[in-house]
């Protein structure tokens, strides 16, 4: 399925575009349009996409937005030169240019994008679609795969917030070094013997999910609430030195 529309200069020139997803014939638009960019075709690039030329900007549809990742750390806070897979590589970056949103397909209700292009987001680990625009690295990715929005470039605390039916959970983790029997256990040993912890601190909590009749739906978790989650769900999130987990309500 398209997420996102681009024309390749080649393509101008001939008067195709690369996706097909309007038409400028049309005098009218269908509802599907309101998913799609069209733009006049101009005969020089302004833009690169995966080290070729594009007559126009890269524009998501739908509920995916384009966002530049953060660079790669390479060096800790201490100085130290990481190399290799000591590197680190944050799933965050800032969000560049946003679709409309979606639509419930079986009642119509229109759903907006809960971020707006400046704003930073955080994402799954393996959530997106690599690519390269403009000679750096960027992702597409959907809205349903974000779990914090900030503003700025350093995520803090205070300036975090959880989107849709997102909650965001403060676990203490306690790593247990012996056995029962007094035995001092290596690192590995008690990471097997371990689970994920998963009841802790609700520190934040989204607004809520629409309903396919448009309606949102109340969260049933307030901030300072303890709660527990399913083992193993929701996202680990890093801020300020600490970790949180960010769950879905009905976890």
């Amino acid at each position: 399925f398209v997420v996102a529309v681009a024309t390749t200069a080649a393509t101008a020139i001939s008067g195709a575009s690369a996706f097909v997803v309007s038409s400028p014939q049309s005098s009218s638009r269908s509802p599907a349009s309101a998913y799609s960019r069209w733009m006049p075709l101009r005969e020089t690039a302004v833009a690169t996409l995966d080290g070729k030329d594009i007559d126009n900007e890269f524009t998501p549809i739908n509920n995916y937005m384009l966002v530049q990742g953060a660079e790669t750390k390479e060096q800790s806070d201490g100085g130290i030169i990481l190399t290799g897979k000591q590197k680190i590589t944050k799933s965050e970056g800032k969000v560049v240019s946003v679709g409309p949103g979606r639509i419930y397909e079986d009642s119509g209700v229109y759903i907006p994008m809960p971020v707006k292009a400046g704003e930073s987001v955080v994402y799954g680990k393996y959530s997106g679609t690599e690519l390269d625009y403009n000679g750096k690295k960027h992702l597409l990715v959907s809205d349903i795969d974000v779990m914090v929005k900030f503003e700025g470039d350093e995520l803090t605390l205070e300036g975090a917030d959880v989107i849709y039916d997102n909650v965001m959970v403060y676990v203490e983790e306690k790593e247990e070094d012996a056995s029962v029997g007094g035995i001092l256990l290596a690192k590995s040993s008690t990471k097997s013997r371990s689970t994920k912890p998963s009841t802790g601190e609700v520190i934040k909590v989204g607004p809520g999910r629409t309903a396919i009749n448009g309606e949102l739906m109340e969260m049933d978790v307030a901030v300072g609430d303890f709660v527990k989650f399913r083992d193993f769900s929701g996202e680990k999130v890093e801020i300020e030195g600490k970790k949180y987990s960010v769950v879905k309500m009905n976890d």
